[in-house]
C-alpha cells in the first residue's frame, strides 16, 4: 500500500506541497486519521453539543482556538499541522449547498473559524487487516463507500440531519470478529451500527454510493455498515449554516495519534 509505512508528519508535507491529493485510506499505517469539520465560531457551541450528543458519528479528538490554522505546539493530535492545508482535498459549503472543492483552503480562512478533527473509521481498517479480516476498499484501491440513511442524528442548536455511514463487506464467520475488533475503539466509531439488509436503514442500492467508490460485494458475503464521519456534510446541508469547510470525503487529516491509544 502505498504511503502506508511512513511517518504522518512526512505524508502531511506531502500532502501540503500537493503531491499526495488521493484518498488516504491505507496510508500511515498503525495511526489515527480524522475527519474535518470548520465552522464559524457562532455555530461552534451547537455543534460541539451536537458532536456530544451523537458520538457514534462525531468523536471529537480536537478542537482548535478560534480563527487558528494551526494546532498548537501542546496539541495531542498533531502539534504544529495546518488545518487549511494538511489535507488532501477540502469542500467548501455556503448555506447548506456544495460551493467547490480545493487542495487548500487558506484563501478561505477567517479570523472567526473554529475546527473539529472528528474520529475517522480508516484508524480501525489496520486493526482489522491485523485480525485477518480483509477490507475490500483497500484490495481494490478505491475509496470507502458512504452512504446517507434514513437513521436520524439527535439535534443540537441549528444542526440536525442523518447518519451517514461507511460499509465493509465481510464474510459471514467474520463479522463477529469485525465488531469485537472496531468495539474496542468507540474514538473511531466503535462497533457497527448496522449488519445486513441495507434497505432497513434506508440505503436503496449498495452499488450506488452517496460518496466515496462502490466496491465488489462478493456472493454470501454481509455488508457491515460503521458510522461514518462524513454526517457532518449531512448535517451541514440539513443545517445550511453561512458557511463551513470540510475533508473531501476520504481525504483525511492523518495524525500523529497511534491507533492503539484510542482503544479501551
Amino acid at each position: 500500500m502505498e504511503f502506508a509505512k511512513q511517518l504522518p508528519r512526512d505524508v502531511r508535507a506531502l500532502i501540503r506541497e500537493e503531491k499526495i491529493t488521493k484518498f488516504t485510506s491505507g496510508m500511515c499505517e498503525g495511526y489515527a486519521q480524522a475527519n474535518l469539520a470548520v465552522l464559524p465560531a457562532e455555530y461552534a457551541y451547537d455543534f460541539l453539543l451536537f458532536a456530544q450528543r451523537n458520538p457514534k458519528s462525531c468523536p471529537v479528538l480536537e478542537v482548535s482556538d478560534k480563527g487558528s490554522r494551526e494546532l498548537s505546539s501542546t496539541s495531542a493530535v498533531a502539534p504544529g499541522a495546518d488545518i487549511a492545508r494538511d489535507i488532501p482535498k477540502y469542500r467548501i459549503y455556503r448555506n447548506g449547498i456544495l460551493d467547490g472543492e480545493y487542495t487548500d483552503v487558506v484563501q478561505f480562512w477567517r479570523d472567526d473559524l473554529v475546527s473539529f478533527l472528528i474520529g475517522c473509521s480508516f484508524s480501525f481498517e489496520a486493526e482489522l487487516m491485523a485480525s485477518d479480516i480483509p477490507v475490500r476498499h483497500i484490495e481494490e484501491d478505491r475509496n470507502v463507500p458512504m452512504y446517507i440513511t434514513n437513521i436520524e442524528c439527535i439535534p443540537a442548536g441549528v444542526f440536525h440531519g442523518k447518519m451517514v455511514v461507511s460499509m465493509r463487506p465481510l464474510p459471514p464467520e467474520l463479522v463477529v470478529r469485525a465488531v469485537n475488533v472496531t468495539a474496542a475503539m468507540p474514538r473511531v466509531h466503535g462497533a457497527p451500527v448496522h449488519i445486513g439488509d441495507p434497505a432497513a436503514i434506508g440505503i436503496k442500492d449498495t452499488g450506488k454510493p452517496d460518496f466515496g467508490d462502490a466496491v465488489t460485494i462478493k456472493a454470501g458475503e454481509v455488508p457491515v455498515f460503521w458510522a461514518c464521519g462524513v454526517t457532518p456534510q449531512s448535517v451541514i446541508m440539513s443545517a445550511k449554516p453561512s458557511f463551513a469547510i470540510t475533508h473531501a470525503p476520504g481525504h483525511m487529516f492523518i495524525t500523529d495519534v497511534k491507533n492503539a491509544l484510542l482503544k479501551y
